[in-house]
């Protein structure tokens, strides 16, 4: 499916909107506890929020600027299409890089991380505005697992790259790991 800029734009903000919802549900001990060596669902913020930043700063440069990157020559992918190819990556092993890697989290940070989460919603909004559709699928920016993809691309992603992260977090309380559950393996 081919989505035009208020259907990103809602996308954008649903997945977004979501992410915080759940987040804001749990309990310190959950924000910041890592099951069974994965991230907590405060490194997962933190990693969010680490990918989208240069995004959301590279939608604010110069046109001109953004041509370094080159001009794409074909269409952008539609979502599923683009969804499918990050999938792959990811089935082939490939992972971010440690530039987008979240350090130790604390309680204290939820509060710092959530609004940088959210300033970064805003930013892009804000940006996105400023963007004809023609636009969309001219300019590309690198994507370090899928190459040089279209601005509609990477908007797509954001948007799935939040959801697949929410997904993560929500499997691990389905999946048996619950807190409950590690606390009373941990004691017994």
């Amino acid at each position: 499916m081919y989505l035009n800029q208020h259907e990103i734009q809602s996308l954008l903000n649903k997945s977004f909107d979501n992410f915080v919802d759940f987040v804001n549900t749990l309990p310190d001990i959950r924000f910041t506890a890592s099951p069974y060596g994965k991230w907590s669902a405060g490194q997962q913020l933190d990693h969010l929020t680490k990918s989208i930043r240069p995004i959301s700063s590279a939608l604010g440069f110069p046109r001109i600027t953004l041509r370094y990157f080159g001009i794409s020559q074909s269409p952008s992918r539609p979502y599923d299409k683009l969804i499918a190819d990050y999938q792959r990556a990811l089935d082939i092993g490939l992972k971010a890089g440690r530039a987008y890697h979240p350090g130790v989290i604390y309680p204290a940070q939820r509060p710092a991380l959530l609004q940088s989460f959210l300033l970064q919603k805003i930013k892009l909004s804000d940006k996105l505005l400023t963007w004809s559709e023609t636009d969309l699928d001219k300019y590309r920016l690198p994507h370090p697992l899928l190459g040089k993809i279209t601005i509609r691309e990477m908007l797509y992603y954001i948007a799935y790259h939040n959801q697949h992260h929410l997904g993560k977090l929500k499997d691990q309380e389905l999946q048996g790991h619950t807190w409950q559950n590690q606390l009373q393996q941990l004691i017994f």
